[in-house]
């Protein structure tokens, strides 16, 4: 009932209209709009707080506060306040082993029987992308079965040794969560997480985008400056990055992360709060200021939190993913905390169109280039050497390679995660035109110049019965 009665209390003193920003709405207004439009940004959703009270709610472009999004990775402190919750009741322990309330967790690896739930919310079971890549696997239907899937990887390091972020680590905890409480895990969040904390327009889903709700658009790709609306890849999202909420229940997120509300201890909050490893909590990010933050990435939309030491609290979320040219929200997170401390914000940034301009420029060069060579082959056979005919021929197999392996080197970028081939494709449109017609003119390029090799070679042999040379000696 005192749980209850202070998240009843939470939702009261989280009614717009509160408060007042210390800092003049409009100015963060202008920024926001001013970011969304430079950036490619179809819609924002902007909620900001002070301790418990709102300062500041809006909606940008096509979004509004009330309009649904997933909030990607921001997701797994949700999470993980479930998994805190249970440990706090004494249904579960955060130092015991996973397999102790998972039977079926065994891994190939014999270090995966130490790993404990505690290890898993803070990146540190060993577990990474590369020992188990979550997103080129199969995806599982439901959370038993992404344990299942989990039993064929190794670890990179023993339990608690490092840290590594990875999405595993949460599916695994959010089917802690369905064991222990007997409850499955999307029900759990709402019985025990949302409805108190008077979140009542969030919900939680396992696959993407099979379960999204309705309510949810399609977010958005960017290339050449367009815009256009597609669905989220098929992807095992729950645990991980499965929170569909919306900026104003976001704004009660942000006041549980300051008292609890009635969810958690404070020293349960705390404990969520401390870094372990490489400044990584439990689904939080910890800087050296105290600051405590995460950013979410789908490939259509991003979002992200940021609670600073004075009080204030920011979330933000866009129907825009992830890119080349754009990494997620964190300028934007940082330009409005500028904004609420008197300071200038950095300018909105404007790296999507350039970046996106530049590799237009390069496949017209890279087309432009090909069809020049393809049309001088007769003349490049004519002078052609063994080692001419290797160095104009084998180099020209590079952009398909690297468009093969485009995945890996998107997947290095993001320091080792693992990501397909069509995600790729999401990541930059630009970029994977850019390759697809670079290896076309270049394979083109190939055959034209064999043909003419083929053609030349056969004009220069003897034609049969024909003497080899006319006039010997003695003649």
């Amino acid at each position: 009932m005192k749980r209850v009665c202070a998240a009843v209390a939470a939702v009261v003193a989280l009614i717009p209209g509160t408060a007042t920003a210390e800092q003049e709405p409009s100015s963060i207004d202008s920024y926001v709009a001013d970011f969304a439009e430079t950036a490619g940004y179809p819609g924002v959703a902007v909620a900001i707080t002070k301790d418990t009270e709102v300062v500041h709610l809006h909606g940008y472009g096509t979004a509004t506060a009330t309009t649904p999004m997933p909030i990607a990775s921001v997701s797994k402190a949700f999470t993980a306040l479930a998994v805190v919750q249970l440990a706090e009741s004494g249904r579960l322990g955060l130092d015991v082993p996973v397999a102790t309330y998972l039977p079926e967790f065994r891994l190939t690896d014999p270090r995966g029987g130490a790993i404990t739930p505690r290890h898993l919310l803070n990146q540190t079971s060993g577990l990474t992308d590369g020992t188990l890549p979550e997103k080129s696997l199969p995806q599982p239907d439901d959370l038993a079965g992404a344990v299942q899937r989990a039993r064929q990887a190794t670890l990179a390091s023993d339990p608690g040794a490092e840290y590594h972020y990875t999405n595993t680590n949460f599916h695994l905890a959010a089917r802690l969560v369905e064991v222990v409480s007997g409850q499955a895990f999307g029900d759990y969040l709402r019985q025990h997480v949302f409805e108190p904390a008077g979140m009542r327009s969030t919900t939680a889903i396992t696959r993407t985008p099979r379960d999204l709700p309705a309510t949810v658009h399609r977010g958005h790709l960017y290339a050449y400056g367009l815009t256009p609306a597609v669905s989220e890849p098929d992807r095992f999202v729950a645990g991980s990055d499965g929170v569909i909420t919306t900026a104003e229940d976001m704004a009660r997120w942000l006041a549980v992360q300051r008292t609890g509300g009635g969810l958690v201890s404070p020293e349960g909050l705390a404990l969520m709060h401390t870094a372990a490893r490489e400044n990584y909590a439990m689904g939080w990010q910890i800087d050296d200021q105290g600051r405590v933050s995460h950013t979410g990435i789908w490939f259509t939309y991003t979002a992200g939190a940021l609670m600073l030491p004075d009080g204030y609290g920011i979330a933000v979320m866009v129907d825009s993913g992830v890119s080349l040219g754009n990494e997620g929200t964190s300028q934007l997170t940082e330009g409005i905390a500028a904004i609420l401390h008197g300071q200038q914000p950095p300018a909105p940034p404007s790296t999507r169109p350039i970046v996106d301009l530049v590799l237009a420029t390069l496949t017209l060069l890279s087309v432009g280039l090909g069809i020049r060579a393809a049309l001088r082959a007769r003349r490049w056979a004519a002078r052609a050497t063994r080692w001419r005919v290797v160095r104009g021929l084998v180099p020209r197999l590079i952009p398909l390679v690297a468009l093969v392996a485009l995945a890996e080197l998107v997947g290095g970028l993001f320091g080792g995660r693992d990501t397909t081939w069509w995600q790729t494709a999401y990541y930059s449109p630009a970029l994977v035109i850019w390759l697809v017609l670079w290896s076309a003119a270049e394979l083109a390029v190939i055959a034209v110049r064999s043909a003419a090799l083929v053609r030349l070679s056969r004009d220069r042999a003897p034609l049969a019965g024909t003497p080899a040379s006319v006039g010997g000696p003695g003649r």
